[in-house]
């Protein structure tokens, strides 16, 4: 009964977070797009705390009650300028918790295996899942918490340096230390065959240095990315957050975490291609932190820009029968939001047609 109704929980929570995402494609739909999500979290969060295997209901209640207050205290005192930096430290902590659970995963393997048979029928929960695995299933197992922990290592410190960089904590120039990206393709080279070594000993110490490797990777990649290019970052590093989520779900079994995993994976992956492509870039070359050379010629800017008055702008928008508002950076620092909105409605109620438009990158990142 408790699997079924979890499950059946999943599901739900699962088209929930479709809808926000593709809410999240308008500023009209977004705000009920966030209600989606809302909604969806929490029903996961309710279904996995009652569903099999749960425990430790007063540590749960109480870790979550402390981080909702931590989370509203923080998003009452971000501006909206301050968007991109605060994503970027939630992706730190989406990356540190794959590690987290990841080294839960193996130490509660290495229990299980350790156990007799008769010890392994008592057990529930997770531990349980983990009895009944095969030799293949186990070493499937080793590859995707590997995979997991690798992923959140590099998200983790990438995303810290992100912080870093857009908060002006850390110097905004791309550095990188001597041997530049060959130093990522040796701890990448390494990484690989410390996977060998614990696909088939499972030995702490293989992951131990992996993590260590991925730390570095993670640092290294993102510091020789200067500021200016830190929102395509943003968003690479969101990607890389939920194909870490989804690697720990294939882990723990959870069809839920798998499907959010891929849902971040890939939209985050295709926000960065198309701000990639906005920006002339390689796309290749943006998720392998290349980010010194453009994938082409500068594109030529034509025409001329023509100041106009605010007297013109009102004129304009009371002879006009369409109008296209761009949110931008600006409208954030002046925090004109509830100004456009005022101006949308008296439009509205004149009969007008008012749409939203941003450019393919710099309002999504700039927090507007």
């Amino acid at each position: 009964m408790e699997f079924g109704f979890t499950t059946a929980a999943y599901v739900v929570a699962a088209v929930l977070f479709i809808l926000s995402l593709g809410g999240l494609s308008g500023q009209e739909s977004a705000k009920r797009a966030v209600w989606y999500g809302i909604a969806g979290m929490a029903l996961a969060i309710f279904a996995t705390l009652i569903g099999p295997g749960s425990g430790l209901w007063w540590l749960s209640i109480l870790l979550i009650a402390a981080g909702g207050v931590i989370g509203y205290i923080v998003a009452k005192r971000v501006q909206m300028t301050e968007m991109p930096q605060l994503v970027a430290a939630m992706h730190s902590l989406v990356g540190l918790a794959a590690v987290f659970v990841g080294y839960n995963a193996h130490i509660e393997l290495a229990n299980v295996m350790s156990m007799d048979q008769e010890a392994k029928y008592a057990l529930d929960g997770f531990a349980a899942l983990l009895a009944k695995k095969s030799g293949v299933e186990i070493g499937i197992l080793r590859v995707e918490l590997f995979l997991g922990v690798f992923i959140g290592a590099v998200t983790f410190t990438g995303s810290v340096i992100a912080f870093g960089k857009l908060a002006g904590k850390v110097t905004s120039a791309a550095t990188k230390l001597p041997g530049g990206h060959m130093l990522n393709a040796t701890a990448a080279g390494l990484s690989l065959i410390l996977l060998f070594i614990y696909l088939g000993s499972g030995a702490m110490w293989a992951l131990v240095l992996m993590t260590l490797l991925a730390f570095f990777i993670g640092y290294h990649l993102i510091m020789g990315i200067g500021g200016a290019d830190m929102p395509v970052v943003v968003s690479m590093l969101n990607s890389y957050s939920g194909w870490a989520a989804a690697a720990i779900g294939f882990s723990l079994g959870n069809d839920l975490l798998i499907v959010v995993g891929a849902l971040v994976g890939s939209s985050g992956a295709i926000l960065s291609y198309i701000m990639c492509k906005a920006m002339n870039r390689s796309f290749v070359s943006v998720i392998l932190g290349g980010f010194g050379e453009t994938g082409g010629p500068q594109m030529e800017v034509e025409g001329e820009m023509i100041e106009i008055p605010v007297d013109g702008v009102a004129s304009a928008l009371n002879e006009a029968d369409s109008v296209i508002i761009i949110p931008g950076y600006g409208m954030a620092v002046a925090q004109a939001q509830s100004a456009v909105s005022d101006l949308t409605k008296k439009l509205r109620a004149q009969g007008k047609e008012v749409r939203f438009q941003s450019t393919p990158w710099r309002a999504v990142c700039r927090g507007t």
